[in-house]
């Protein structure tokens, strides 16, 4: 699903246009994304939660010579799933389709 899909699938659940749909999705990736990189974590009980994670440096190897070389620290943008969405993903009938 990409996000004009999402949007067309908020549209329908919540009985609102696809603008105004698109207009509410926008604005809380936005929000999320600020919030985030603000170093604030945001937590939406039953769905999951978004932080910014430290992840320190570390030596890694060149994979075509290699060669040793270090990964610098970074911050990178981390989820948690909640209990909800785990099971429900969990429970899914699709998973195991052959």
């Amino acid at each position: 699903m990409n996000k004009g899909e999402l949007v067309d699938a908020i549209a329908d659940k919540a009985g609102v246009t696809k603008k105004q749909a698109d207009a509410v999705l926008t604005a809380t990736l936005e929000a999320i994304i600020e919030t985030v990189s603000n170093g604030e974590k945001i937590t939406l009980v039953g769905f999951g939660s978004f932080e910014r994670r430290d992840r320190a440096a570390r030596e890694g190897r060149n994979p075509k010579t290699s060669e040793k070389m270090e990964i610098p620290a970074t911050r990178v943008p981390g989820f948690s799933a909640g209990k909800l969405f785990k099971e429900k993903v969990a429970g899914s009938e699709d998973s195991f389709a052959a």
